[in-house]
């Protein structure tokens, strides 16, 4: 009893010093947390700590972008990922509201939101949801939430950027003071030139937004939040994502597949003066079309010379014989990603003989399905989109913006197979065969040493100083961020093995 009474006082002693202990504890974290808001609101760096969390803006590998990406994966695939927690909100001082304007088709607004999320990231912003491109050739009356999930836009960048949906009402019937971007421009222009614009006119309108960011020398948790926003934040609408899905099961009931992104469309044989197999009358309506639209710059253009030269998209005819040359079998699953192809079912009709399993987005979806996706080319474009991506094999005819972007977004989810057409050879051996200088055997072995190394390998981007047009586009290669796509290829290989 003597022995418990004298024992009081110490254990007295030890609760004292553990209250004094925790009340240090809880004094350092409320310290803590005033300096961090602090240090937000008046633009003090972040400590180290805080750089160290796996963020798009931390130097470390992150898994972050995953659980959207899975979206796009096969189903079993997607189940084993559990859906991304709301990030935490970021605190800052705004120095001003930018507006942008997209221009042009589904992919370049794309890479373009993903820019300027950027640039307002940097510049410590307010963005407003972008508008989309309506007077394009396209004329797709579609706005932002219409094709992108609006709420999951803004609360997956909640860390980053505040994003709202409209200007403050003090802001309502006031002209913003709008802009170009000078076009590849790196992230000391914005800082110099853009950030005290803001500053001065407290709203900045961007009237163009393509290219406007450069592919290289950026530093790395720029790139990486590039990244972020493309394969994590811009998901499409639900109703986009739900007939996506559909579409890519119907298929997969099959077995494998492959997309051939054929841009054989009216649009782009105008735009870029590509008549290589069509008619005089054909060509004739292509150079009106050219002349009718101011925006196109060129319009005197050498198809032939354009041609030789790579340039030009690769007709039906032209794809269906490397199609072969490569060995795709007779009975390969083609789903053909593309809006009307020009000349109609003429054009595809060698295509469609040597390859008659040819699909379409009209033969896995019903006419009431795709009802309200009629005349919404954008809609439309996205539903290729989701199909490319999840394709055994992606082949595009052409490398423009959604060849570009879908082969990024494929080395993304571990490396899967894009066909890198090399255009410039091609045509030289498809005019050799034609004029029956080469036999088939060696036409095809030949298409098949060219392409050794064009399978979407991992390697490094291009870099060609002061010709950023003739260099490897960021969205095609974003080697910044594959570190987790490269421990998601070698997990497939032991997969398989």
């Amino acid at each position: 009893m003597a022995k418990r009474k004298a024992s009081l006082p110490a254990i007295r002693r030890r609760g004292v010093g553990m209250l004094r202990w925790a009340v240090r504890v809880a004094s350092s974290i409320v310290l803590w947390t005033i300096f961090l808001h602090l240090s937000n609101l008046v633009g003090l760096p972040r400590p180290p700590l805080l750089t160290a969390r796996p963020s798009c803006l931390g130097g470390g590998s992150s898994n972050y972008s995953d659980s959207s990406a899975a979206s796009f994966l096969a189903a079993d695939e997607v189940g084993r990922l559990a859906p991304p927690a709301v990030p935490r909100r970021r605190f800052y001082k705004s120095n001003g509201y930018l507006l942008i304007s997209c221009n042009g088709g589904l992919n370049q607004m794309r890479a373009a939101i993903c820019d300027m999320v950027t640039v307002a990231r940097y510049l410590n912003l307010t963005m407003v949801i972008p508008e989309l491109d309506k007077q394009s050739f396209w004329a797709d009356p579609s706005d932002f939430g219409d094709i992108f999930d609006v709420n999951h836009f803004i609360d997956s960048l909640r860390d980053e950027v505040k994003i709202i949906r409209e200007l403050p009402h003090k802001f309502s019937g006031k002209v913003p003071f709008s802009m170009q971007p000078i076009s590849w421009s790196n992230e000391k222009y914005y800082l110099r030139q853009i950030l005290p614009l803001v500053r001065k006119h407290k709203v900045v309108h961007f009237s163009r937004t393509d290219s406007r960011l450069a592919n290289n020398g950026l530093p790395l948790k720029l790139q990486k939040l590039r990244c972020h926003v493309n394969y994590n934040s811009l998901r499409f609408a639900p109703s986009i994502e739900a007939l996506g899905k559909k579409m890519v099961s119907v298929l997969r009931k099959s077995g494998s597949f492959t997309v051939l992104h054929l841009r054989y469309e009216m649009d782009m044989l105008a735009f870029s003066g590509c008549t290589h197999g069509c008619s005089d009358e054909e060509t004739a309506e292509l150079t009106r079309m050219r002349y009718a639209y101011p925006w196109w710059k060129e319009k005197e253009i050498d198809s032939q010379k354009k041609r030789l030269e790579g340039l030009c998209p690769l007709t039906p005819g032209e794809t269906t014989l490397v199609l072969k040359a490569l060995g795709f079998p007779r009975d390969t699953r083609i789903y053909i990603a593309s809006g009307e192809i020009y000349g109609g079912e003429k054009r595809l009709a060698a295509l469609k003989t040597e390859f008659p399993n040819i699909v379409r987005k009209e033969m896995l979806l019903s006419a009431d399905e795709l009802h309200p996706f009629q005349k919404h080319s954008t809609k439309m474009a996205a539903l290729d989109y989701l199909v490319s991506i999840a394709s055994d094999v992606f082949i595009p005819s052409n490398d423009g913006n959604m060849a570009k972007v879908v082969e990024g977004h494929r080395r993304f989810l571990a490396f899967h197979k894009t066909i890198q057409l090399d255009k410039k050879k091609l045509v030289e051996l498809i005019d050799l065969l034609e004029d029956q200088e080469l036999s088939w055997d060696e036409f095809s072995t030949a298409v098949k040493e060219l392409h050794e190394g064009r399978m979407s390998e991992p390697t490094r981007r291009k870099v060609i100083a002061g010709q950023p047009k003739e260099e490897d586009y960021f969205y095609a290669n974003p080697h910044e961020c594959l570190g987790a796509a490269m421990k998601r290829m070698e997990k497939l290989k032991h997969t398989e093995i």
